[in-house]
């Protein structure tokens, strides 16, 4: 018994030999490991096939009238979207199933703009399946420095191209691809009629005149010196704006003003002392940076800061920048008082008021 366990234990821990020293097709011995010569070989390009159009004039010709046809359609879409724009008035509605009653002007020129440039594109791609070389090639890569073999083999290649294109063949197709490119851009050119006229001189004026009165822009009650106290700011606008016209938030965003008063001897500017009355001057409060509202008064520095981007302007110093973005002091309008005691405007600013613009001085 003992002796049985121990050969069978002496054939266990034996090691264990190979029966052949074959293996397996396309593997070589790296010591204890067995690697694959070529496992993912190439399996190379399947024969090119040709196209009918390749074979066959006529349907060569075929593809490039239909080609041609889809540019063609394209331009015509174009003309119809200008057409539809100049036509169709901007506040008809139409009803269109199913969608419902929608814009008639925006309807077409989405459907008029979509159809030219999806023809555009179609046409382009029935071209390249049809009627272009479409011959796989292998090409090695190589250095990204071109070699002057490889350059003139590419310039080579681009002349070969263009003749496998067609292009200077096919002229139907190349003469109608122009003019469908050519004219698909003046769908753009004309919404640029809808950025409005020119402003001409229109940020230069406000509605600020000469005799304007000054009324406090809550109430619309007309202000007299004596309603406004040393270290108080007052919101204040034209009295010939009205918060019923149609205009009024275009002519209240270039008009709003504020009001302070200082002790005479703390105002520094001259010119500023003389644009005010008794201590009382009157700036834009629109900040000169993007426009938003420079009424954070601090009465003891008379300091006027924008809560925007902090923005900060020396009231007593003719509004000029302390701190922030804005790139010019805040406006000064001229003031006074009239024969019944009410502040008045001597006239408009004379500079405009508000953000800077490429105009401006």
């Amino acid at each position: 018994m003992s002796d049985h366990h121990n050969s069978s234990a002496s054939q266990e821990t034996e090691p264990r030999k190979d029966v052949s020293d074959d293996h397996l097709p396309g593997e070589r011995r790296s010591g204890e490991l067995a690697v694959l010569d070529d496992p993912f070989a190439d399996p190379g390009l399947p024969p090119h096939e040709h196209r009918r159009q390749d074979i066959d004039e006529r349907a060569a010709k075929r593809s490039e009238r239909t080609v041609a046809l889809l540019f063609t359609v394209s331009m015509l879409a174009t003309i119809g979207f200008i057409v539809a724009y100049l036509a169709i008035p901007i506040d008809e509605i139409v009803y269109i199933f199913p969608i419902g009653h929608i814009s008639a002007l925006n309807f077409a020129l989405g459907t008029t703009l979509g159809v030219a440039l999806f023809c555009i594109g179609a046409g382009a791609i029935h071209w390249a399946r049809t009627l272009m070389s479409d011959e796989e090639r292998v090409e090695e890569r190589h250095a990204v420095a071109a070699t002057p073999e490889v350059k003139s083999h590419v310039l080579a290649e681009f002349r070969k191209g263009a003749e496998e294109s067609q292009i200077g063949r096919r002229k139907l197709v190349r003469n109608t691809m122009i003019g469908a490119l050519a004219l698909v851009p003046l769908s753009g050119l004309v919404l640029l009629r809808d950025l409005g006229p020119m402003p001409g001189d229109k940020l230069r004026k406000t509605a600020w005149r000469e005799g304007s009165l000054i009324v406090n822009e809550n109430t619309g009650q007309p202000l007299r010196p004596e309603d406004i106290t040393v270290g108080s700011l007052t919101q204040a606008m034209p009295s010939d704006l009205d918060h019923h016209d149609e205009d009024f938030h275009a002519q209240i965003a270039k008009a709003a003003v504020m009001l302070v008063r200082l002790e005479p001897e703390d105002i520094k500017d001259p010119r500023s002392a003389a644009w005010g009355h008794e201590g009382i001057l009157c700036f834009s409060k629109i900040c000169t940076h993007v426009g938003c509202p420079a009424t954070l008064y601090e009465q003891q520095t008379h300091h006027a800061l924008c809560p925007c981007h902090q923005s900060t302007f020396d009231l007593s110093d003719g509004a000029r920048v302390l701190f922030g973005p804005a790139g010019h002091p805040l406006p000064q309008l001229k003031i006074t008082v009239n024969d019944e005691g009410f502040l008045t405007a001597l006239g408009d600013f004379e500079e405009p008021p508000g953000p800077s613009f490429w105009e401006r001085g």
